[in-house]
């Protein structure tokens, strides 16, 4: 019997009510996060002046972020995610390659700590201040602690027990979706986020191919599986086929969205080292020492 008469993710019943609540949960909290973004940009544009400190681009960023969340997780792709894994796969997919990108690119970081309550404020400062959070924030150490998490939350809710739990409980499968939403928007941030707070080219660099292998691994292991890994009731009409697909979606948008990303962080890279050490770039291209002032002074004279 089919995949799809067997089983639909998250049954009827309690759990459509289940379901429901966490939906308007989920509504309202994208909700709160468009409110706060939008009035700590308008607080900053008053100060500052309009486009500037988060520019306009970042705000449209923010916004589709919030937008792909909420259509990741409702309408046809919601659909199609209840009734095969390829499916979840690529609801997955777009929460970790478009949505978490998004949502990193829009700084949200300084809009929504201006929004917050002035106690709030002060608490956030305080922590931030902190020893242990001005070590995870050094560059080395952070982009230990995204890969971590990137990879984590990607294996965990790919294994069979956790992610038949997440397909059978609306809460888990909540946790799920905004665990990965989460480590996607702190994998992304020192790569998309505002100038200051970007990590150097070099880290980044082993940041987004540090995460990209274990995913690519994972997406491997479910394309080349001789037989269905998961249990047939949450698999589609053709278990091996629709797990095979699933891998495939992993597999093939993580290595291309990731592999353009570090090939553009490294011509950036190159470009930002022409402009600031043109001497010492075209002394790396030619494998020549360069001329010191006073020779360069004699063989003109």
């Amino acid at each position: 019997m089919s995949g799809l008469t067997v089983h639909r993710a998250h049954g009827s019943g309690s759990g459509d009510v289940a379901e429901g609540l966490l939906t308007m949960l989920a509504v309202v909290v994208v909700c709160l996060l468009a409110a706060g973004y939008g009035r700590g940009v308008q607080e900053l544009w008053a100060r500052r002046g309009r486009g500037r400190v988060v520019g306009g681009r970042r705000v449209t960023a923010f916004g589709a972020g919030l937008v792909v969340v909420l259509a990741a997780d409702q309408g046809p792709v919601h659909r199609v995610a209840e009734s095969s894994y390829a499916g979840h796969m690529a609801q997955h997919m777009l929460l970790l390659l478009v949505a978490g990108p998004l949502l990193a690119a829009g700084a949200a970081g300084l809009p929504l700590t201006m929004a917050a309550p002035r106690p709030l404020r002060r608490l956030l400062a305080r922590l931030r201040a902190a020893a242990p959070v001005r070590r995870l924030r050094r560059p080395a150490q952070y982009a230990l602690l995204a890969a971590a998490a990137q990879t984590l939350a990607l294996w965990l809710w790919h294994l069979p027990g956790p992610y038949v739990a997440a397909v059978d409980r609306p809460i888990l499968h909540a946790a799920e979706h905004l665990s990965l939403v989460a480590a996607a928007w702190l994998l992304w941030a020192p790569v998309l986020g505002p100038a200051r707070h970007r990590a150097p080219a070099p880290v980044s660099l082993l940041l987004l191919v540090g995460t990209m292998l274990p995913a690519s691994a994972l997406g491997a292991i479910l394309t080349f599986a001789p037989e269905p890994v998961y249990p047939l009731r949450v698999l589609g009409p053709d278990p091996l086929a629709d797990q095979q697909l699933a891998g495939l979606l992993m597999w093939a948008p993580m290595d291309l969205v990731v592999l353009v990303a570090a090939l553009a962080v490294f011509l950036g890279w190159l470009l930002r080292l022409e402009r600031e050490r043109p001497d010492r770039l075209a002394t790396a291209r030619s494998g020549m020492p360069p001329a010191s002032g006073a020779a360069t002074e004699g063989m003109v004279r």
